[in-house]
This record gives C-alpha cells, sequence and structure tokens, in this order.
C-alpha cells in the first residue's frame, strides 16, 4: 500500500499545497488501492477516469494558485447522492440503470471545492438497514477482524460502503446519509469519525429519499479535523430544498482543538440499556473520566421518552418511505418490468425492483397511512417525536453536550441478525432520538474490545451547535489517543 493513502485528508492537502506529491500521484494511489480492495464490495462502482482527469485540473489549479480548499482530495461517494454522467442506483435493482442528468448539491460543493470523484459506494437499498445486507449488490465486508477469527463482519449500515472505504484507506474521506444512525453506526464498527449534522444543515436536494424529515448528509473521516473540513464544504443553504436552513456555515476546523474546560456535560441515564456489553459500559465511563480531566463538569440528565424513540422512529421512516418509493413505478426511469396491462407493469416492477427489507419497510408505512390507523400509529408517533424533542431541549438548561455511546455492540457478523428484523433494528437505539429531534451527533473511535474490534462514542449537540460537538469530539479523540487500523487481508 502506498504511504500516499495511508496520510488523513489534513495531511494529504498540506502535502498538496507543499507540492510534496501532485494530485494525480495522490489520486493514482487511490485508484490502485481501491482495486486491490474489492473483495470488501465497498465500491458498487469505480471512476478511475474521471478521478484522473479531475486530478489533472486540480493539479492545474495548485500551478496557478486558485486551488480550492479540498483541490486534488480523492473521495468516496455513497450511491444514495446522485452524480451527473456517473449511475446512481441506491444499491436497488428498481433503479438500475440510472445515470442522472444533474448532480446533487452536496457534491457539486464537493467538485467546487476541488474534491476529486473515485466512484460510488455500495449501501443497504434506499439506505434502509443497519448492516449493508439489504443492499442488491451484495454486502460490504468489514476490514476489520477478530482476533485470530476469518469471519466476515458488518461494517454497519446504511453507510457501510463510505466507513470500509475510509477505514481501509481507499479514499480520504467519504460521503454518507444518516437517517436513524446510518454515519454513525458505521463509523463506529470501523474505527472511523462520523457526524450527523443539524437537520437541513446539508442539502437534501440530489439524494434518493429515504425518510424526508429524518435523512441528513453528512462525512465520514479518518479524524475529527478531516470531518470538520469536509462538513465545511458540504454544508450550506440551498433554495432547492425547502428544509435547507439560511444560516451561515462556519470553520468547522477551527473548532477542533478548543479547550473543552468548564463545558457542562451529560450524562443520560436512559441510555443505560439490558443486556450491553461491559465494555461499551468501561467505554462510556473512560469517556466521562476523559472530559471531566479536561475541564468539563459531568452532570446526570433524564431524557425520559427515549425508550419509545426507536418505535416511534420505525413507524416515521417506513411511513416516509411508503411515500417516498411510490414513484418507482417503472413509468419514469429505472427498471422497468413486463405486464399485461398497467397494473401489472407496476406490480411485477416493484416485486423485482425492491428487495425484502424495502418491501417490508413499505408495507409497514403503508399501514400506519391508512384509514382506520393513521391515528393510532402515525399521528401518535409524531406526537412522541415531539416529547422526545423537549426532552432534549430540558436537558439543554443543564449542560451543553451529551455523551453516549454510538452502538449497544462492536461489529457483528454478517448474517447473524438477517432473520431477527427486531435485533437489526436495535443497533439504532442510541442514534434514531437526534434523527427525530433534528440534532447534531457524532461517533469518535474511542477503543478496543475484547476481540480487538473498535467501539465509538457518541457527542450530542444542541441544534446548530456542531462547534461545540466538534470540540469535544477532538477532546475525546486526543484523549483516547485511538490510532488502531485493521489488519489487511484483501
Amino acid at each position: 500500500m502506498s504511504a500516499l493513502t495511508s496520510l488523513t485528508l489534513k495531511a494529504a492537502l498540506d502535502g498538496l499545497k507543499a507540492k510534496s506529491f501532485s494530485a494525480v500521484e495522490l489520486t493514482q494511489a487511490h485508484i490502485d488501492a481501491v482495486e486491490a480492495a474489492r473483495p470488501l464490495n465497498a465500491f458498487l462502482l469505480e471512476t478511475p477516469v474521471k478521478a484522473l482527469e479531475m486530478a489533472v485540473l486540480s493539479d492545474a489549479r495548485y500551478a496557478t494558485g486558485t486551488a480550492g480548499p479540498l483541490d486534488g482530495a480523492p473521495l468516496g461517494i455513497k450511491d444514495l447522492f446522485a452524480t451527473q454522467g456517473v449511475r446512481t442506483t441506491a444499491a436497488s435493482k428498481i433503479l438500475d440503470p440510472f445515470v442522472p442528468p444533474y448532480e446533487s448539491t452536496v457534491t457539486s460543493q464537493l467538485w467546487r471545492d476541488g474534491a476529486v470523484m473515485l466512484g460510488k459506494l455500495n449501501l443497504d437499498e434506499f439506505a434502509m438497514g443497519s448492516s449493508n445486507e439489504t443492499s442488491a449488490f451484495g454486502p460490504v465486508i468489514n476490514p476489520w477482524r477478530k482476533g485470530g477469527s476469518n469471519q466476515a463482519l458488518t461494517p454497519g449500515g446504511s453507510s457501510g460502503g463510505s466507513a470500509a472505504a475510509v477505514a481501509a484507506d481507499l479514499c480520504l474521506g467519504a460521503t454518507a446519509t444518516d437517517t436513524g444512525g446510518s454515519i454513525r453506526q458505521p463509523a463506529a464498527f470501523t474505527g472511523t469519525v462520523g457526524i450527523k449534522p443539524t437537520y437541513g444543515r446539508c442539502s437534501r436536494w440530489g439524494v434518493v429519499a429515504f425518510a424526508s424529515s429524518l435523512d441528513q448528509a453528512g462525512p465520514i473521516a479518518k479524524t475529527v479535523e478531516d470531518a470538520a473540513i469536509l462538513l465545511t464544504s458540504m454544508a450550506g443553504h440551498d433554495p432547492k430544498d425547502s428544509t435547507s436552513l439560511n444560516v451561515e456555515v462556519p470553520d468547522f476546523a477551527a473548532f477542533v482543538g478548543n479547550s473543552v474546560k468548564g463545558l457542562r456535560i451529560g450524562v443520560p441515564k436512559e441510555y443505560r440499556v439490558d443486556g450491553m456489553p461491559p465494555e461499551i459500559e468501561k467505554l462510556w465511563a473512560d469517556g466521562v473520566a476523559w472530559l471531566k480531566e479536561a475541564g468539563c463538569e459531568i452532570v446526570e440528565v433524564s431524557l425520559p421518552h427515549t425508550k419509545y424513540a426507536l418505535p416511534a422512529y420505525y413507524i416515521v421512516a417506513p411511513a416516509e418511505a411508503s411515500s417516498n418509493l411510490a414513484r418507482y413505478d417503472g413509468m419514469r426511469y429505472g427498471r422497468r418490468a413486463q405486464g399485461g396491462n398497467l397494473t401489472e407493469v407496476y406490480e411485477n416492477t416493484r416485486a423485482e425492483g425492491f428487495g425484502d427489507e424495502v418491501k417490508r419497510r413499505i408495507l409497514i408505512g403503508t399501514y400506519v397511512l391508512s384509514a382506520g390507523y393513521y391515528d393510532a400509529y402515525y399521528l401518535k408517533a409524531q406526537k412522541v417525536r415531539r416529547k422526545i424533542a423537549d426532552d432534549f431541549d430540558r436537558a439543554w438548561e443543564r449542560c451543553d453536550a451529551l455523551l453516549t455511546p454510538t452502538a449497544p455492540s462492536a461489529a457483528f457478523g454478517l448474517g447473524e441478525n438477517t432473520n431477527d428484523p427486531i435485533a437489526m433494528y436495535l443497533n439504532d437505539v442510541f442514534t434514531v432520538t437526534t434523527n427525530l429531534a433534528g440534532l447534531p451527533s457524532m461517533s469518535v473511535p474511542a477503543g478496543l474490545d475484547a476481540n480487538g474490534l473498535p467501539l465509538g462514542l457518541q457527542i450530542i449537540g444542541r441544534a446548530l451547535d456542531e462547534g461545540t460537538v466538534f470540540s469535544v469530539a477532538g477532546a475525546l479523540e486526543k484523549a483516547a489517543g485511538f490510532r488502531s487500523k485493521a489488519d489487511k487481508w484483501w
């Protein structure tokens, strides 16, 4: 493996500015790494020719002193973001083949700042899943393995390709999306950093929709600083997205390394769940001790409606999914199956095109939105959502940020939970609350379990206060000193 691929995004950008190497050299090193790592199944589509063309333009801008903040940085793009002229599938048969004639706002801003596209990354189909096993193109395999075992592990989901590619040094960073934990849980499973920003911070325009009131784009990166650099480019107001927030985008990297002395950090008592591994309890206690040592005040807070978050989420998200996915009917784009009449074409297209998990969520969503059950399920779930947001509002009266585990376990084996949807859904137990409340939250790798697998801690902040989240994350990253990498087996 080239030493160039082991660089952080910040180090690579510094090297390009210093002319220690060229954007073409950096990009070629990553193209070679992507090709060598095909057993991971992280990329659904590689775009080496496009990447090198973009790198040549970056070198030209460096030569003339007009380089952008991300010029020459090779990135992976989750295949949920529309990329102009490049196939976009959402890891579903129903969208294959679809080549968008437009570019998502988030990716257009990355290209505006000079980033280089290595290709499109694998994910759970339509971002519905916690293990990357619902992809129509097969699961991503986590670069990490248990000590002394060859068992294939999940990288988490839905952004499994993004997390695996960053963890395996195939790209300097990746775009991802988070509807109920799909950035943070994969980051925790792969020893990477992932942030879900405040709802509306990044435009959803050009991102294939799952649940429109919950979906939010964000980066997965190698370090807290790298995540901050990427988010600064990805964020910003977009008039094409009615939920986009018209607020200024700060330089998030400026918050990393700031002192956290005097900050009040809340520890929610409801996040201690039955059956949680003692290693995660210990890691959480370590995180508390590290922040206390850094000068933070630790306060216990209560988020009493947390226990209703998963049930509420798994009503709201499928309801919105059933509405959003109604557009895939074989008429306008993507797959079209044969049928004797219009109704048969609809039925056959959707039966062939959607996988089991997507069908399950569409059926749940259609059920809870139906005339006889709308009040009993959907309306009640929305009321619970309001209560969860109120819990956080009360917590902010006592603290500046919250510290919790990211996931209730380390990475598990592929196939372990596929026959038990409830066990799979429980992966989101610590993450869905912030999607329901629209708050920024971030996973930082903080240690290894007994099998040598990474574990993450989650920082939750006030709406639009990513700055504090980055400052606390930076302090945790420094204290934890997490430097472990997966041993290369691919």
